[in-house]
């Protein structure tokens, strides 16, 4: 009798568990079945009411790729066992490129944007670059007195008001460029402007970064984006280097496919050069490189190309046609900075370069905050209210009808200006600033979007 009754108890209790178990398993199933795949990786799109050309978009991509899915399917039923190895090969090779494709906004190539691969950790660099910067005295002394001193401390604590996703990382590192470009792709720009110093230089935080050049050219093949050059105010500048340096850029960059090449109103196709504190060499100077006559003159040999001066006060704009430059560009992100990254502005520049022959490039970013390295500087901060200034700010330029808008910037942290994706992040003595409500790709979702804002109006404008 009683080994019955344990006998009985121990049926009822495997029954129990039996039963426990098959619960589990369904709700597991359950759970599983409402997971939208498309969608769980990446979430929804940020503001549907807020870019609803997105949403539009969305819809008919999941359409077309539901068509596409089951028309695949189709064909690799029907495709023989003996080609299996075959299609596996070109699974390998050839459909991550076209997944590519499909996934992501075509590129514009009048969309420009500021890139930097100036950034450092130790596992790939030994140590941190740019990362640590140091916060820079006030030039008063009486007002630097009243700022804290010394450098950040990364990774916790880095030169920056805002965290990125890709945390303290180094620009050598391929995954991080790899997660650029896509980034930069799905922002549907289409040619990067790569900060550049001649080799063996650099900026005074940071270190050489020209052998970077050919790996950032081959990962922006890969998304079909183009790369022109930033060229920064390095030691010794003058028509003799700047001749020296866009010779070398060309003869050992220009053959590769992702090198920029901007086709002119004549139809030619040139390099195009943006030179940052250009106003810093006086017009004659520059006029020895860039004019016909000119003493070093780059006009009319296999070297020429189109050169951007940067546009700081108003009295710029002689001095850059003087010099013999193409165009100009506006670069700061803080609107009311300077004469030329006032939005109010725009529209004169734009008639006076109409009126000169000269491209005029307006610089659009998203805010402005470099308190992290300039802790003096909080007037110039411009926040970003939620995306609302950046917008602001495409609005402004396509009242000008520019031939191309630059971007300031994807990833120039220690100013604020980067559209690069950032995370929330506290620690113990910092709390950083972050792109919520929105989700941390908010501003390359709004760059796509302005992009093919800019697409339409430009068709309206040739029309």
């Amino acid at each position: 009798i009683l080994n019955d009754d344990i006998m009985a108890r121990f049926r009822r209790r495997t029954c129990i568990i039996l039963l426990l178990f098959i619960l589990f398993i369904c709700s597991i199933m359950m759970a599983l079945k409402t997971l939208r795949p498309d969608r769980a990786g990446f979430g929804d799109p940020f503001g549907l009411g807020l870019l609803p050309e997105l949403q539009q978009r969305t819809v008919l991509l999941d359409s077309k790729q539901n068509s596409l899915n089951r028309a695949q399917g189709d064909t690799v039923t029907r495709v023989s066992n003996l080609h299996s190895s075959a299609v596996n090969t070109m699974k390998a090779s050839i459909s991550p490129v076209k997944k590519l494709e499909e996934e992501l906004s075509s590129p514009n190539y009048n969309f420009h944007i500021f890139y930097y691969t100036w950034y450092g950790n130790p596992q790939f660099d030994g140590k941190y670059i740019h990362w640590n910067h140091p916060l820079l005295p006030h030039w008063d002394p009486k007002i630097a007195n009243n700022y804290p001193k010394g450098r950040h401390n990364p990774p916790e604590d880095i030169g920056a008001n805002f965290y990125p996703e890709l945390g303290s990382y180094s620009s050598k590192d391929p995954t991080v460029i790899e997660a650029h470009m896509k980034q930069m792709r799905s922002a549907s720009t289409g040619v990067i402007v790569l900060s550049w110093y001649p080799p063996g230089m650099a900026d005074e935080n940071g270190e050489p970064t020209d052998d970077l050049v050919p790996v950032v050219l081959d990962h922006a093949h890969k998304y079909n984006l183009k790369v022109t050059f930033h060229i920064e105010p390095y030691k010794d500048r003058d028509d003799r280097s700047m001749y020296h340096n866009v010779k070398y850029i060309i003869d050992r960059y220009g053959s590769h496919p992702a090198f920029y090449r901007h086709k002119t109103s004549t139809g030619r196709l040139l390099p195009m050069f943006y030179v940052y504190d250009s106003y810093v060499t006086i017009p004659e100077i520059w006029a020895n490189l860039l004019t016909v006559s000119g003493s070093q003159s780059i006009r009319n040999t296999p070297y020429d190309a189109l050169f951007i001066a940067l546009l700081v006060e108003e009295r710029h704009k002689h001095d850059i046609h003087r010099s013999g430059f193409d165009g100009m560009y506006t670069y700061f992100a803080t609107n009311g900075f300077s004469y030329g990254s006032s939005h109010h502005n725009w529209a004169s520049l734009k008639a006076f370069c109409d009126s000169n022959n000269l491209m005029f490039i307006p610089s659009v970013g998203p805010g402005y905050i470099d308190t992290s390295i300039r802790p003096w500087n909080n007037h110039n901060t411009r926040n970003r209210v939620n995306g609302k200034y950046y917008e602001t700010a495409f609005s402004a330029a396509l009242l000008v009808r520019p031939e191309i808008i630059s971007i300031t910037s994807f990833n120039e942290w220690h100013e604020g200006t980067q559209i690069e994706k950032a995370v929330p992040k506290r620690t113990g003595q910092v709390v950083y600033l972050d792109y919520k409500p929105h989700k941390p790709n908010v501003y390359l979702e709004l760059t796509q979007k302005w992009s093919e804002k800019y697409r339409k109006e430009q068709e309206q404008w040739l029309m």
